[in-house]
């Protein structure tokens, strides 16, 4: 689905300017996202496999919800929405924790690339799996992965087949905030 989004510069300032999110993947502009993981007091992770029909990256392994921002939306209220829409929870402002804000360029080919600055968060699940509703046109898949598997699997090669391909350092800032609330 196309959108309107606000394009930032590559530092992640408001330009002013409003695109639809397909101009801006076409032409490299900088744009927001959120990216929610959550977790069990268990130590487990929610991972999404990523539709079938996906342009980018279908069937790979992902953030437990991600999203665009839309153009004038807050970020957290972007996140809330985007749980919503993917998952069937509802939550709270206040359940979400904002671990940072990861600037990401993905060059998938000459019409189509990814400059995102992901504002990322945590949150814990406290809904049982089966309970959740995927958004079927966007998940092909939920599932809970132990923090030390996921760790592992993020940290070697196993990451190039299985999950969309983030930066190590970006896994290590995700497993280490998670790590500090078990």
């Amino acid at each position: 689905m196309d959108e309107l989004i606000t394009i930032l510069d590559s530092q992640g300032n408001n330009t002013g300017e409003i695109e639809l999110k397909s101009y801006a993947h076409r032409m490299g502009l900088f744009h927001a996202t959120v990216h929610i993981w959550l977790y069990t007091k268990d130590g487990e992770i929610l991972i999404q496999k990523r539709g079938k029909n996906k342009v980018i990256h279908p069937l790979l392994w992902d953030v437990s919800v991600a999203g665009h921002i839309g153009a004038g939306e807050e970020i957290k209220l972007a996140a809330i929405r985007e749980i919503a829409e993917e998952i069937g929870l509802d939550i709270k402002e206040k359940e979400l924790e904002k671990i940072g804000v990861f600037k990401s360029v993905h060059e998938h080919h000459e019409d189509l690339i990814d400059s995102e600055f992901h504002h990322t968060f945590i949150c814990e699940l406290q809904s049982p799996l089966k309970q959740l509703k995927k958004q079927d046109s966007e998940v092909a898949a939920l599932d809970l992965i132990f923090i030390d598997k996921f760790q592992e699997e993020t940290e070697n090669n196993i990451r190039l087949k299985k999950y969309v391909p983030h930066k190590t350092s970006y896994f290590h800032e995700i497993v280490k905030s998670i790590r500090t609330k078990l």
